[in-house]
């Protein structure tokens, strides 16, 4: 285990190579950190039994929450067991931190099961075109994001600035209320 003293706890993005993200989830309960897979449900029919399976959304993304200095060790712990990056923040040249509401409201909105999202990969400096907005009724309740048009329907974006983003399934109208 590694000594965390000395700076603040926040999340922080990963991208684990070979898809490892389990076996990294592992080793990080084992050092009693937090994190988090944002999954997906699949299901596949062999000899006529459907199997589900639970699979990374996004191949390689996981989301770890600890002290930089425990991101940086843990990427040299692992480089030739289980390689992995944090997402660096491009001005500071430090893993980029993700504050605690943006990582609820991507936690929310993921965790849900809801078999229409769809997963962006890093946000398309477009997304900031449309209304931000709350959720204020159904399965996203309390989610905040962007509007946008896809495939002709009205979505909410929740995204992770450099690292992801994602799309809910369309919610009407009368369940979204505009804040500034």
């Amino acid at each position: 285990m590694f000594d965390q003293r000395g700076d603040e706890e926040h999340w922080y993005a990963l991208k684990v190579f070979y898809n490892r993200v389990f076996e990294v989830e592992r080793l990080l309960a084992q050092d009693g950190v937090k994190s988090y897979i944002p999954l997906r449900c699949v299901e596949t029919t062999v000899g006529g039994r459907t199997i589900r399976r639970r699979e990374p959304a996004v191949s390689s993304l996981m989301f770890v929450r600890g002290r930089e200095q425990y991101v940086l060790e843990l990427s040299k712990r692992l480089k030739n067991t289980m390689p992995l990056m944090a997402y660096f923040d491009r001005d500071t040249r430090k893993p980029a931190v993700i504050s605690d509401l943006e990582m609820n409201v991507f936690m929310l909105v993921t965790s849900t099961g809801d078999p229409g999202l769809e997963y962006l990969g890093e946000e398309p400096s477009d997304l900031r075109s449309g209304d931000r907005v709350r959720v204020t009724e159904g399965p996203f309740k309390g989610a905040e994001g962007y509007i946008k048009r896809i495939k002709g329907n009205r979505r909410l974006i929740v995204s992770i600035e450099g690292v992801v983003a994602v799309a809910t399934t369309y919610i009407p109208g009368c369940f979204l209320e505009k804040i500034a």
